[in-house]
């Protein structure tokens, strides 16, 4: 997928930055085609997999940032970089400054990256039609030439109700996956961290009265600080409806929380729906432990839609 977001942000605070892409690769590779990062000057984000096919990825794109431009390298990975994958993975490195970003439009992105600038082939023209006109995105691929993106837009909405340690630690391992919009709530500014970037941050003195702004289909994790404000936020969700919605808390807390939740007028198989405790208990009971417990959920439960969907077809 390509991030227009993350670029559109990069250039907006560097001037100049280069965008490097796995565009295509045979057998073993440390990613997989789309897989892409972001360098300039003095930094870089994302991966494309790491050590040396990396490396010397960015090093390339660091010395084209001055004059710009484009190129395509193939690259064996091998002896000759040090790793043992066996396969061959193709990069392309691209400079865009803000010129260059006000010109990418549209849900796919697709442009001539290796021979004279041509007609775009007939391929590539139905890849583009039938995004168009059926809302299907194409895979991230190299086509006679022309690479084929579709850009990055969030198909899965999480709100995260908390800011403390646990939250904190929940929303700096989910935020940098793709197609996810994380919306942080708190009672206050000031419970957030000052750098929390690509989140929308919302507070209210009752964090429950914004659960009527949350999307019917959104997914919910409620780690607030009071145990009465997450009863209150699970109670207002089970009327206001959700896609999936996780509680912290022990099997003592989700027994009382059932409870109570009964005597506030939600039937047992509505209740049932919420899962407490999240995470996964063999991890610990540490902030981030409990964070890698809910990711690792998080993209179990997106591998398994992604599955139905494809048996379905």
């Amino acid at each position: 997928m390509f991030d227009l977001g993350a670029l559109r942000v990069a250039v907006a605070a560097q001037g100049r930055v280069a965008r490097i892409v796995i565009a295509a690769h045979d057998g073993s590779s440390p990613r997989e085609t789309g897989a892409a990062m972001l360098v300039w000057e003095d930094g870089q984000q994302g991966t494309i997999g790491g050590g040396a096919l990396e490396w010397e990825a960015t090093q390339r794109a660091r010395t084209m940032l001055a004059a710009g431009g484009m190129r395509l390298d193939r690259q064996a990975l091998g002896p000759s970089l040090g790793q043992c994958c066996g396969g061959a993975v193709t990069v392309l490195t691209e400079v865009y400054d803000a010129e260059a970003v006000a010109r990418l439009d549209g849900a796919v992105i697709a442009r001539p990256v290796s021979g004279p600038a041509g007609e775009m082939p007939l391929a590539v023209a139905r890849q583009l039609n039938r995004a168009r006109a059926e809302g299907v995105a194409p895979l991230p691929r190299l086509v006679q030439g022309w690479m084929v993106e579709p850009v990055a837009a969030p198909s899965r909405a999480l709100w995260v109700w908390g800011a403390g340690h646990v939250g904190r630690a929940i929303v700096a391992v989910l935020a940098p996956l793709p197609d996810l919009a994380i919306t942080w709530i708190d009672v206050a500014e000031a419970r957030f961290p000052l750098a929390s970037e690509g989140v929308t941050r919302l507070w209210a003195e009752n964090p429950a009265d914004l659960v009527a702004q949350a999307p019917r289909g959104a997914e919910h994790l409620v780690l607030t600080y009071s145990h009465a404000l997450d009863l209150e936020l699970c109670h207002r969700l089970l009327q206001h409806g959700f896609g999936r919605l996780g509680l912290i808390g022990s099997e003592t807390k989700a027994a009382r929380f059932r409870s109570r939740l009964r005597a506030l007028g939600h039937t047992p198989e509505r209740i049932a729906t919420i899962q407490c405790p999240i995470g996964e208990r063999d991890l610990g009971k540490h902030p981030q432990a409990i964070a890698i417990g809910v990711a690792a959920d998080f993209i179990r439960q997106k591998s398994a839609t992604a599955s139905q969907k494809e048996s379905a077809t």
